[in-house]
């Protein structure tokens, strides 16, 4: 029965999911703001997990953003560290068959956990089945323009003419480069908004948003959003 259903209904290529509402999930608990994010990232692999058992081909989480070093310096320690416990755990991935790939300004993080991206991609590489992009100190104004840096770079030692430049020019320098952009872009929480994620590439993507929090997100909720991509017609701005 659930092969006849995934034969019936027209699944994304793409996925990309706004992990939110953590600290609101504590708070409802009378839990510390960690306690959310802890249950969050237990989410988020069962999430991964269940896109890669149904055939999702990309997943994509924005996990931590360009703005969130704005929050209390206790909330950012707590956030890395639960990272640095994944990224430790990252191997099991691998035996899943899935492939890791951060996107973000990866730089800019704290030395031992560039070190331990490397490794998750490095041991992720060959993985043929669900491809996972973790957008991590990731902003979407901050993709364009470091991705407008490059081209610009580019044009200044003669490796393209700046008069050329076309669209598929600035996409093969974004994050997600070679990868099609996401079909279905899914929001929990209540939140109604985009919030610098994947600008460029959210141009035709479709939304679904739920009040669940994202602790709370299971996979009937993804089901629910999957019936609901499966029914919606994508013309492109076509007729």
């Amino acid at each position: 029965m659930r092969k006849k259903k995934e034969e019936e209904r027209k699944l994304p290529r793409h996925i990309a999911i706004i992990m939110d509402g953590n600290g609101r999930w504590a708070k409802k608990r009378a839990l510390p703001r960690s306690a959310g994010h802890s249950a969050g990232s237990k989410n988020f692999k069962d999430i991964a997990r269940y896109c890669n058992k149904i055939g999702i081909e990309y997943l994509t989480v924005y996990a931590f953003s360009t703005e969130n070093w704005a929050r209390p310096k206790d909330e950012v320690d707590n956030i890395m560290n639960i990272l640095r416990d994944y990224l430790k755990d990252a191997k099991n991935f691998k035996e899943e068959n899935i492939q890791v790939k951060f996107i973000g300004n990866i730089a800019a993080l704290p030395v031992d956990i560039i070190a331990l991206i490397d490794d998750a991609e490095k041991n992720s590489a060959d993985a043929t089945g669900l491809k996972l992009n973790i957008a991590l100190n990731y902003g979407g104004r901050d993709e364009i323009l470091h991705a407008a840096r490059k081209l610009a770079a580019d044009c200044k030692n003669g490796l393209i003419d700046a008069e050329a430049i076309s669209e598929q020019d600035l996409e093969a320098r974004l994050y997600t480069a070679g990868q099609p952009d996401p079909d279905i872009i899914i929001r929990p929480s209540g939140e109604y908004r985009l919030s610098n994620y994947l600008i460029w590439q959210s141009a035709y993507s479709e939304f679904w948003f739920s009040h669940i929090l994202w602790p709370d997100f299971k996979p009937k909720y993804l089901e629910e959003a999957l019936d609901e991509f499966s029914k919606r017609d994508r013309r492109f701005g076509g007729v």
